[in-house]
């Protein structure tokens, strides 16, 4: 079943977490907010869940290039149960393929004349937004994300 909206999407990553939000009715996805994967981590998310009445979490899930699950996932999982845990209330919790998502929120920066070695926050947020991208692409696509859209 699909998530409610406003849904926060998550970029983990070792150093910060870049987070999105959809608007209310799920249109829009924008960039939130970079923070650091410290041990004030929860209590901020957890904050910027109340502040903007989440209804749902899309976590990026860094799968290996042959769509395999590895160490890297291992830990987002492990992320995603202390996250739960932390909650003052349960939000569903779904996954989302992100592998190529930073590479691809670089490259939109680049064309946007962004230097990305000056705006590595930015960057985390841009790939939190193309995670959240992914999802509300597969919601409008009855078939799911499609890897060749000619192979029918």
């Amino acid at each position: 079943m699909p998530l409610s909206h406003p849904i926060l999407a998550i970029d983990h990553g070792a150093a910060r977490i870049g987070l999105a939000i959809t608007d209310p009715i799920g249109i829009l996805a924008s960039p939130l907010e970079t923070v650091s994967n410290d041990e004030q981590t929860f209590n901020r998310i957890n904050e910027l869940i109340a502040q903007h009445r989440v209804q749902g979490i899309v976590l990026g899930l860094p799968l290996r290039m042959d769509g395999s699950e590895g160490k890297a996932t291992l830990k987002i999982r492990h992320f995603a149960n202390k996250l739960r845990k932390s909650m003052a209330r349960q939000i569903d919790i779904e996954f989302v393929d992100e592998r190529m998502t930073t590479i691809a929120a670089t490259e939109k920066l680049q064309q946007a004349g962004k230097k990305t070695k000056q705006h590595k926050d930015i960057i985390d947020q841009a790939a939190a937004v193309e995670i959240l991208n992914i999802y509300m692409q597969a919601l409008d696509n009855p078939f799911g994300l499609l890897e060749d859209p000619d192979s029918f």
